[in-house]
């Protein structure tokens, strides 16, 4: 019998065999209802008469039963699935024959489940079974009524569970929208007014969590005559009294799953798996750091024994898995650097751009801190030498490192590590890899033609893997005839000298390149020339000059070959060698001419995707002033601050080298603009070092143009790296180069950014007259252009220098002035920075109300802004305010606020607010 189930929770139908099948007529509908309900129970003739006709059934009832009954069988697949069992009729649909009990199965194992997480998977599962009211299409039928009223309340109650398990999570803050229309819809719903009441509560939001057991009183009071019930009465109460039962729980350290998809039909290397195995069975996690280190030649298959290994052993490393192809002999020399690599792990651990140190020992002794005690596997891919890798190795001893490299990393070993030299696999392994991709069937009719296969590829799994792709999209040619075509263009090219010199892996891929389409063949050359370690269709469209709908099958062409590989989705990377083999035949087959026309294509591409992308996630930037042309068809865009992060995310690596392929390559307006454009990204996320480099490249490339402006724009990019690193006397003479430059060119709105900067420069160093001088003067020249916004932050930051040199009255004016332009332009961010200035001086001129409301101000607008680190620092001010007003308990209550999102964020700023909070408690009360 094909595999049925029948679904209630909804409309009511079946499915079997994969395929949907409506069940016609009320009543045939009604009678499969009531026996699904029944749960694989015997229902009796009678119930079932009653429930269909609603208790008013026809003298034929009986034999109309008996008819629909035989309607159903038909539909479901046959007598056995409703067996007459006196007294009546049962529904034999097996486990999980119904949604029903899919969803309560789901339900009753997320009860079972510790981890929040878990619970909110499985919950979820349960609750998308629903697809709208259930037994939705049997109106009128009074006696399933009931039935349908408790399907609601179990989804109802699920959802109630899954609430619970993201507010275990700590997803309070994300939860507040969907709780509110919950709680709309359901008004008389006491656990989801509590469950609302607590995420208001865990953002700061104490009031309007109160208003919402106001409202849920009066609404149980006014139409129900009852009070609420003693569970949201103990919330109630915890709010009121700032219960620490309250409080988020502590968040889990993130656990990172980065290794690479196992590798399909990955075959043989058993010695070296029991190896592997055996060393790390005899290792002691308590003793000295674990590492294996596996160096091979080209092509031998490190990787893929290395992840196929890691994914054997994944599970005994609960902590998560870090993974990173460290580029050590990448034909370009783009070696990723150790500061590089550790960046990427503390961003996969949860560490915070903010928190990030700006040196490369801080940043090794945070992620050893990070790992310290935890079970993390470790995959340094494609090492360089020792010196690469050494950086990148915990301290814990409870973690596993697996290094590949075509060195001995002979250091390493030295210092323990346990050495694997992978060779060439035998000629059975070899053969074994080859049917194993071609298909058992069609090797054992043409033996002989595999051994030559193998022959002619010396064994090597990457040729063996190109070889073995091209015959398999082959499927009609014989493996002789394959063979044979192999065997034509053995020796016709030189090998590739440096690695193997009995494996003529040339002259592998040469044969299934020659077998791609004219385009396809096209685009495999040109992907030579992208900087990145990989690259999406879009960037690879560019390269081609084609629309991304054409390109997207050339690629999927490429990738049946195995001459690139789709690693991640939509995605594409391949190997070294076949970049060196590309990369080769770009410069043979294609004139200079073509090749920089595809570079620039290229760049073009990203400069105009990221310019677009900066301008979402800093809308008030100034524009440059000579923007990218617009292409001859419009590319794809980012709709959405979000889309543009997630796209700088995936291209970062590949844009920080276009910048240095166009300066390279002599295209040094895309060169700066691109740094330009990347630069609001690299400042979100800490990356200010990166931020430095691809600021001087930029700097080099104005200079080569001779164009001031494209200079002044770059000093400044240095000179914001600079100050994020506590560089400031650096940072102050870019700023005064950027000065000179802009001034060359009259660009009075660039200058007045330079002062402003230098403001805040002068500022850290102490200066604070020089840093008024420097406020005032932008002021000036923001308003000599009419630059509004620029106007307005210079006032704030005027105020804010007067504040600092104790003259609070000539700060308030300033400031005051400032707030209506900011309103006047929408700029929230501006806005709250000036609250948070008004405040500061009220509060220094005595006149704590309005110093407590202008703070207040500006946390409501921190808030909205989602900037949780801000909000936490302007609590902590309008705590100071609240406890030189002599209001001790809002101080507290402010403080406690802070304490609750440093928390959350794992700031070290937690410890300053702690010991405030503690210092301010009364003899025995509780923090």
């Amino acid at each position: 019998m094909a595999e049925m189930r029948v679904r209630l929770l909804g409309s009511v139908d079946v499915i079997t065999g994969g395929e949907l099948r409506p069940v016609a007529g009320l009543r045939r509908r009604a009678l499969l209802a009531v026996l699904a309900l029944a749960a694989g129970e015997v229902v009796s003739t009678d119930r079932l008469i009653d429930a269909v006709w609603n208790g008013r059934p026809p003298a034929t009832a009986l034999n109309t039963l008996q008819s629909h009954v035989s309607y159903l069988r038909g539909l479901l697949g046959g007598r056995g699935t409703i067996v007459a069992r006196p007294p009546g009729y049962l529904l034999d649909a097996g486990p999980g024959g119904t949604d029903l009990q899919v969803a309560l199965h789901l339900i009753e194992e997320s009860r079972r489940a510790t981890d929040p997480a878990r619970r909110v998977a499985l919950l979820r599962d349960a609750i998308g079974l629903w697809r709208g009211p259930p037994l939705a299409d049997l109106p009128g039928l009074s006696r399933l009524e009931g039935e349908a009223e408790r399907l609601a309340a179990i989804r109802l109650d699920a959802v109630e569970s899954v609430m619970e398990a993201r507010l275990d999570l700590g997803e309070h803050a994300g939860l507040i929208t969907e709780l509110t229309e919950s709680a709309r819809q359901h008004p008389y719903r006491e656990q989801l007014h509590g469950q609302l009441m607590r995420a208001l509560y865990r953002t700061g939001r104490q009031a309007d969590a109160l208003g919402v057991y106001q409202r849920l009183r009066r609404n149980l009071a006014e139409d129900l005559g009852v009070e609420p019930g003693p569970a949201i009465r103990a919330v109630h109460a915890a709010i009121l009294h700032h219960d620490l039962s309250l409080d988020p729980p502590a968040a889990a350290p993130p656990q990172p799953r980065q290794l690479p998809a196992d590798v399909f039909g990955f075959t043989g290397r058993e010695s070296y798996l029991a190896g592997l195995d055996a060393f790390l069975d005899r290792a002691d996690p308590a003793g000295a750091l674990r590492i294996t280190a596996i160096a091979g030649t080209a092509g031998v298959g490190k990787t893929a024994l290395a992840v196929h290994w890691a994914h054997r052993v994944a599970g005994r490393f609960p902590d998560g898995h870090l993974f990173v192809n460290l580029r050590g002999f990448d034909p370009d020399s783009r070696v990723m650097t150790p500061a590089e690599a550790i960046r990427r792990f503390l961003d996969a651990l949860g560490v915070r751009p903010d928190l990030v140190p700006a040196d490369l020992d801080a940043q090794a002794a945070l992620y050893r801190t990070r790992l310290a005690g935890r079970r993390v596997l470790i995959v340094l891919d494609n090492a360089r030498d020792t010196a690469q890798v050494r950086p990148l190795l915990p301290g814990s001893p409870a973690c596993l490192v697996v290094v590949t490299s075509r060195n001995d990393l002979s250091g390493l070993v030295a210092e323990g590590a346990h050495p694997t030299a992978l060779e060439l696999p035998p000629a059975a392994e070899a053969r074994q890899l080859l049917t194993r991709r071609i298909g058992a069937d069609r090797a054992a009719v043409e033996p002989d033609a595999v051994d030559e296969m193998v022959a002619r590829c010396a064994r090597l799994p990457l040729a063996l893997t190109v070889v073995a792709a091209r015959a398999a999209t082959r499927p009609r040619l014989s493996l002789q005839a394959v063979a044979a075509e192999l065997r034509d263009v053995g020796g016709r090219l030189a090998m590739l000298s440096g690695d193997d010199p009995n494996s003529d892996v040339r002259a592998v891929f040469s044969w299934s390149y020659r077998a791609l389409g004219t385009d396809a063949a096209r685009l495999f050359r040109l992907l030579a020339l992208h900087p990145g370690p990989d690259l999406p269709v879009p960037a690879a469209a560019a390269l081609a000059g084609l629309p991304v709908d054409r390109a997207r099958p050339l690629l999927e062409e490429l990738a049946r070959t195995s001459l690139v590989v789709q690693h991640t989705a939509g995605r594409y990377t391949f190997h070294d060698l076949l970049r060196v083999y590309a990369t080769g035949l770009a410069q043979h087959t294609d004139s200079e001419a073509e090749r920089r026309d595809a570079t620039r294509r290229l760049l073009d591409h990203y400069l105009r995707y990221a310019y677009a992308a900066d301008r979402l996630l800093y809308p008030a930037r100034d524009p440059l002033t000579r923007p990218p042309d617009p292409p001859e068809t419009a590319p794809e865009r980012p709709d959405c601050e979000n889309e543009a992060l997630t796209w700088f995310a995936a291209e970062h690596r590949g844009l920080l080298a276009a910048v240095h392929q166009a300066a390279a390559a002599g295209f040094d307006e895309q060169a700066w603009r691109l740094a330009w454009s990347m630069a609001t990204f690299l400042n979100r996320e800490g990356h200010w070092h990166e931020l430095t480099t691809v600021g001087r490249t930029a700097l080099a490339a104005g200079r080569r143009l001779g164009d001031p402006y494209a200079q002044a724009q770059a000093s400044c990019l240095l000179a914001y790296a600079a100050t994020r690193l506590g560089q400031f006397e650096a940072a102050g003479a870019e700023l005064r180069q950027a000065l000179d430059l802009f001034g060359r060119g009259d660009h009075r709105a660039g200058q007045a950014h330079a002062h402003l900067n230098l403001a805040y420069v002068m500022e850290r160093r102490e200066d604070r007259p020089g840093a008024l001088g420097h406020s005032r003067r932008a002021l000036e020249l923001y308003r000599s252009v009419g630059h509004a916004r620029g106007e307005a932050i210079a006032l704030n930051a005027v105020g804010w220098c007067h504040a600092l040199l104790g003259e609070y009255e000539q700060a308030r004016t300033c400031c005051q002035q400032a707030l209506p332009l900011l309103l006047d332009l929408g700029d929230r961010t501006g806005q709250a920075d000036t609250w948070d200035s008004l405040g500061y001086a009220y509060e220094h001129l005595g006149r704590y109300d309005q110093a407590i409301n202008c703070y207040r101000q500006a946390v409501k607008l921190v808030r909205r802004l989602g900037d949780r680190y801000r909000e936490a620092t302007t609590f902590v001010n309008l705590g100071e305010a609240q406890r030189t007003a002599g209001d001790p308990e809002a101080a507290r209550d402010s403080w406690r606020q802070a304490l609750t999102i440093l928390d959350q964020l794992r700031h070290p700023d937690a410890t300053q607010v702690r010991a405030r909070l503690a210092a301010a408690v009364p003899t025995g009360a509780a923090v």
